[in-house]
């Protein structure tokens, strides 16, 4: 349903982002890995273009490629900008040497880089799917840098 006064108050201030991890006590970072990797609307969207996403440098290049149909429809744009964000650190946290998951206070998952930089993937993969900017295997080969 189009509802022009809603689509105009999106426009402005934005869609609702995020994503957050509760745990009871300190979280198991295998399990909060294996969660923040599901990504499974993008899994299902790069698959019907044809793109294996296989937690690796090559598939963010690939996922860049992606023509943008989903920036039509803002329901799906934010739940693929999570999912994007988490794909990123997936792929940061298994190819960046000692790059982990960290769940900050309020349960949002950033990247922790070995230098001790966090990187919010979250946010870039929400600006990624909005724009195509920046592209992810640039912000992967930027991080790998620190």
């Amino acid at each position: 349903m189009d509802i022009p006064l809603i689509g105009k108050w999106r426009r402005r201030h934005g869609v609702a982002r995020g994503f957050a991890v509760y745990t009871d006590g300190a979280p198991d970072a295998t399990g909060v890995a294996e969660l923040l990797g599901e990504c499974e609307l993008l899994r299902a969207r790069a698959a019907d273009d044809g793109v294996d996403l296989d937690d690796t440098p090559e598939s963010l290049a690939a996922l860049d490629q992606l023509a943008p149909s989903w920036r039509d429809d803002e329901e799906v744009l934010s739940d693929l900008g999570n999912d994007a964000g988490l794909y990123l650190g997936t792929v940061m946290v298994l190819t960046v040497p000692d790059a982990a998951w960290e769940i900050l206070p309020n349960g949002h998952p950033v990247v922790r880089l070995a230098s001790g930089r966090e990187i919010d993937t979250v946010a870039i993969g929400h600006a990624w799917a909005e724009s195509g900017s920046p592209e992810l295997s640039q912000v992967l080969a930027e991080s790998s840098e620190d």
